[in-house]
């Protein structure tokens, strides 16, 4: 008997990743959440961060940006603004976004404007450290 369900993780870019895994781990507002067979139904909100993804047997791993994931009998659909593996990330780049954003929350011209700056931080250091693993 398997022990897998389907996923698919969509950007509006692309169709990133989709098949049978064993297991997946993401970050939500309230945690990091594992996802197995039978999992419960559930929609849930997706923050910035890794995704860990186990099929067969190996886990790969990717970073997400914000979204949202529904879990469904044995289905899971994960959309979300961008999906990135480590190999795609570069490290030059995410360093300069994370220093223009550390620099834009220092001013703190506005709420939203602070808002938006955290979330850029949150991007930039989540394929900080996914580029360096991948690499």
């Amino acid at each position: 008997m398997s022990d897998t369900f389907y996923i698919e993780i969509l950007t509006p870019d692309r169709k990133f990743f989709w098949g049978d895994v064993q297991s997946v781990v993401l970050n939500t507002p309230s945690g990091e959440i594992g996802i197995l067979k039978n999992h419960m139904p559930i929609v849930a909100l997706v923050e910035v961060g890794t995704i860990k993804i186990k099929k067969n047997n190996n886990w790969i791993e990717a970073v997400l940006g914000q979204g949202f994931m529904e879990v469904t009998q044995n289905r899971v659909i994960i959309l979300v603004d961008t999906a990135e593996w480590p190999d795609e990330i570069d490290i030059n780049r995410a360093k300069a976004a994370k220093e223009r954003a550390q620099e834009r929350i220092l001013r703190q011209a506005n709420q939203t404007e602070y808002i938006q700056s955290k979330a850029a931080l949150a991007r930039a250091m989540a394929r900080l450290a996914a580029g360096k693993r991948g690499k």
